[in-house]
This record gives structure tokens, sequence and C-alpha cells, in this order.
């Protein structure tokens, strides 16, 4: 049977500490878990990534793999180190989705279901007895959901779709969206991750909240800033306006002379929050018609000749 390289499985070096092993594996199982990955070939590639993931992680039987040495190839197939016969086997406990290892993984710790090892025990493995496979809980997996920043202030219950599953089904879940979580904040779904092995729980699924890029708003920790636009005349005279704002239909009054980037503060009515909401400002932009008929370009000359004093770039 062939040697299996489980460090180029994981694409890591025989040098790489847990932490990277870890890291590498979480990164892989991501992109063929069958949940995820409905390609011809990715279950076979999962597999692959979980048995050198389930050798590597264990510091026994790391040391045990590792003990192999460049001697684990002759001639292109896996040959046992002299003395080997006399190590203590490994059961096949520490095995997530392990019922399709390799025969190499089954000829160097066991497995269930009577796998030969090197002394032509049934489940022996190398001098020891196979034991029975435990259930252990599946991986964590994390994804991105964006969503609006109203969704986040006002708090919603939205409904998406995990595509994608072990036979390319799509599951549709309810999640709720908590008033005033902010971006980068997590949502965890348990029992949504990878599925556990031999009978285990699965995982849980870490939905990673992002704001959908929206022109008319701009936030800061729990400051949220909308951007209102304000005509000439209102930014000049004052006065009353009414616009939407995500606190609701809200009337405020343009300070007379007001001009572009002035703010309007609304103490308290920012994104919700302990141990208090931000505050909500309305940042004016004053917008200038367009001078796209004589009759407006006429009123535009007039007025350049009525305040030829004002000088606004000093």
């Amino acid at each position: 049977m062939d040697f299996k390289d489980y460090y180029k499985t994981l694409g890591v070096p025989r040098t790489a500490d847990a932490d990277a092993i870890k890291t590498a594996y979480r990164k892989l199982a991501r992109q063929y878990h069958p949940d995820r990955n409905t390609a011809a070939g990715a279950a076979e590639k999962m597999s692959a990534i979980n048995e050198a993931h389930t050798v590597l992680s264990d510091a026994e039987k790391r040391a045990a793999y590792d003990a192999l040495g460049p001697d684990g190839m002759q001639g292109g197939g896996f040959r046992p180190p002299p003395g080997w016969g006399g190590r203590q086997g490994f059961g096949a406990e520490g095995m997530q989705g392990g019922e399709h290892f390799s025969d190499f993984f089954a000829s160097m710790f066991g497995q269930q279901g009577g796998a030969r090892g090197f002394d032509g025990m049934g489940g022996a493995g190398f001098g020891g007895q196979s034991r029975r496979a435990r259930a252990t809980r599946g991986e964590d997996s994390e994804a991105r959901l964006e969503i609006d920043l109203g969704d986040a202030y006002a708090g919603v219950a939205k409904t998406i779709t995990l595509s994608g599953g072990a036979h390319g089904t799509s599951r549709q879940i309810e999640v709720t969206i908590p008033k005033g979580i902010r971006a980068g904040q997590r949502i965890r779904l348990a029992g949504y991750g990878q599925p556990g092995a031999h009978g285990g729980p699965a995982g849980d699924l870490l939905l990673e909240v992002a704001f959908r890029p929206d022109a008319r708003y701009q936030i800061d920790g729990r400051d949220i800033t909308q951007f209102v636009p304000v005509t000439p005349w209102e930014a000049a005279l004052g006065g009353e306006i009414t616009l939407h704002t995500l606190a609701g239909e809200l009337t405020v009054t343009v300070p007379a002379g007001s001009s572009t980037g002035r703010k309007l503060r609304l103490k308290g009515r920012g994104l919700p929050g302990q141990p208090a909401a931000g505050d909500y400002y309305l940042a004016l932009q004053v917008a200038v018609p367009a001078a796209d008929t004589e009759e407006a370009r006429a009123f535009y000359s007039g007025m350049a000749e009525r305040f030829a004093g004002f000088r606004p770039r000093g």
C-alpha cells in the first residue's frame, strides 16, 4: 500500500505546531466539506483531510507517524520500521468520519470494522487491541452574513439558505438578528456546523455579521451618521424638514446659514446597545439644482452678480 504524506495533505511542514495544523485543517474543511462543495472528488478529498488531521492533531498518533521517518517510503510503498510490531496499537476514537479512512491508517492505528494490521490480526493494529470508536463532536464552521444597517438597528428574523448539503441539498433556516448587533460580531447557530463522527453531535455554525455598503449611512461604533441632502434655500434660510431615518420619520430644524458638512446631533438615537445607545447624526449636504435651462442659467448669473463679494475659498 502507498505511504500517506499527511503533512502534504494539509499543506503544512513537518515542523508545524498544533495551532498551524488546526488552522490548515479548518481552511481546507471549509473548502472541501460536502455541505459546501459538491464537485466531483470533494468528498474523497475531505476524507483524506480528515484522516491527516486525525493523525497530526493527536500527539501520540503523530509521534508514531513521525517515527516512520524516510523509511516509511520503500519503493513507493509503506513498510513499518524495525521493531514496530512491539508498539502499542491505537484505537479509532480520534477519527472524524473515519469509516472511510485508508488502509494505511488502518494498518497503523486500527480501525473499526476489522481493519487488518501488518501482524495479520483483524483490527489489532500493531500488537494492540483496537478500541471502539467514540462519538466526537464535529468542527465548528464559519460563514459571513451580510445584513442591512436597518436590520441591526431594529432587530429582525431572517430566513437564510445553507446550500450544498451532503447530497447537494439546501436548507432554509431562520436566523434572529439581535437588535444592536455590530459588524464583526458573530451569531452562533448550534448544530449547523460540520457533522460529528460515530454518532457525535454536529458542530456549530458561526455567522460573522457584516453591513452591506450603503452610501446614505456611515457607522462608527454605535454612532450612526446619515447624509441628508438639502436645497440651497433650506441651508441658507433654515427651517423645518421632514426625512426618513432608521429611527423613523423625523422633523428637524435646519439652522439658517448651514453648509455642507454641518451635523445635527440626535442624542441616544444611534445603534442600540449596552450600557447606552450611540448618537445619530444628520450630516447636511447642499444639493444644487442643475443649470440646464436658459431660465436656470439666467438665475445663476443674476445670483453671481448679487453675491459678487462672497468668497467661499477665502
